[in-house]
């Protein structure tokens, strides 16, 4: 069979099941955190400030390393990045079990769960994108829905065990479980048709466009408050008289919400177009936090406020690699992915600390909800500066096009710089 009559075919279809269970476990990790986040500031005696460090630091880790892994991946295929991220996974969440002070977390939970997270997910969907080119929505909705199953699974199963076992046995049997998950997956993953050997990068094609800098702007604004209830809707609710397994599930909700979104955002995509969906889930992100604000001691309203995030994160998470598709095509998309998400990660490093310390300093939960608020508001109204074809493209996005740059010559200034360092990394990784 040559490689074109590859693409479509149900080999693909194994790279989808993969990267789904792949990233259910390493991701569910990661996003479980807020079940933790009580039991382990309790452990250490920190506030919630240096506490939350712990989860920006992963996410940080998680988007930034995502960069190299899916250069990496794209490179040398994906089973030699997912076999790191199974290896990652075990020691980091067995290390973090024996951990007897805050700074340790930060490195063994920061760095390991990072690691396996940046090789499980973002690389991953990179081949499935190869894979397929009518089913090229529905497979990658359905393969990124694995995060959100995971969140939805590991959040209320953590609650559980930490019920009856601790913190630390339950972080021993997720790294156990989890990395034998991935090593599955890794003797399931195979490279996309014609991505064979090393394929020329786009990293200097997309950051050369104005197009792709608006949205990475907007991607850091909306991740920076999209981090904000994953961490801290638990300890809210909590502190509401709400159970411990109940507050969890809150957070397992916006995965499980997530899960059909990202099928249902992809479908879509035919019928609206690809720029109109991810703009709309935008909106849905300062209509949940006005939902959150008003929710009080409402188990209710927190379900609905962690829909609406969930069907937006979906959104999100479904549609950005198409839209990357739609741009500049699927050579290299993994790597593409990595250079917008770096946006997520520095929102997820900047986002944890802030509303901890926000929440420490004013002894309640308005302030941070009001800046997530407002961060969401943002992030909508930059998309709206995009023009979009009938068929719901954006127009005008070819690099070098002559639009307009980036207002601010202060961000015009900072963009540049970040613009230099992202293409010596890439000169490094592909001399």
């Amino acid at each position: 069979m040559s490689e074109r009559q590859l693409i479509d075919s149900p080999r693909g279809w194994l790279t989808v099941i993969a990267t789904f269970f792949s990233s259910a476990v390493a991701l569910g990790a990661v996003y479980s955190f807020g079940a933790f986040f009580e039991s382990m500031a309790d452990d250490f005696g920190t506030g919630k400030g240096s506490t939350a460090v712990i989860f920006g630091l992963t996410t940080f880790s998680f988007f930034w390393l995502s960069l190299i892994t899916s250069r990496l991946s794209d490179r040398y295929g994906p089973r030699p990045v997912l076999a790191t991220g199974a290896v990652a996974l075990f020691v980091g969440l067995w290390a973090t079990s024996y951990v007897n002070s805050i700074g340790a977390g930060y490195i063994t939970f920061g760095v390991g769960a990072g690691i396996a997270a940046a090789c499980a997910y973002i690389p991953m969907v990179g081949h499935v994108g190869g894979w397929f080119e009518k089913s090229r929505a529905t497979a990658v909705g359905i393969s990124g829905a694995g995060i959100g199953v995971g969140t939805l699974i590991m959040n209320p199963l953590a609650a559980r065990l930490i019920d009856s076992y601790g913190w630390r046995s339950t972080y021993r049997i997720f790294g156990v479980v989890g990395s034998l998950v991935l090593v599955f997956g890794t003797l399931m993953m195979a490279r996309a048709p014609g991505e064979a050997g090393a394929a020329p990068s786009r990293m200097r094609e997309a950051f050369s466009s104005p197009t792709f800098r608006k949205l990475w702007l907007a991607a850091l604004c909306y991740a920076t408050a999209l981090i904000i209830p994953f961490l801290f809707v638990v300890p809210y609710a909590k502190e509401r008289g709400i159970s411990a397994v109940a507050a969890a599930t809150l957070v397992g909700l916006l995965g499980g919400s997530s899960v059909l979104s990202r099928i249902g955002f992809s479908w879509l995509t035919n019928q609206f177009g690809i720029f109109r969906i991810f703009r709309f889930g935008f909106a849905l992100c300062p209509i949940a936090f006005v939902t959150w604000l008003l929710a009080g001691s409402s188990f209710v309203t927190l379900v609905i406020f962690m829909i609406i995030m969930g069907v937006g994160y979906g959104s999100f998470v479904a549609v950005s690699p198409l839209v990357l598709a739609d741009l500049f095509g699927v050579v290299c998309l993994g790597s593409l992915m990595g250079l917008l998400y770096t946006a997520c990660g520095l929102g997820a490093l900047i986002g944890p600390p802030m509303a901890g310390r926000m929440i420490d300093v004013s002894g309640g939960y308005t302030m941070p909800l009001l800046v997530g608020l407002g961060l969401g508001l943002i992030s909508f109204l930059s998309l709206t500066l995009f023009s979009t074809t009938p068929s719901g493209s954006i127009a005008g996005a070819v690099a070098g096009s002559g639009e307009v740059p980036i207002a601010g010559s202060g961000v015009a200034t900072v963009m540049g710089a970040f613009d230099e360092t992202l293409l010596e990394l890439e000169d490094w990784l592909d001399p």
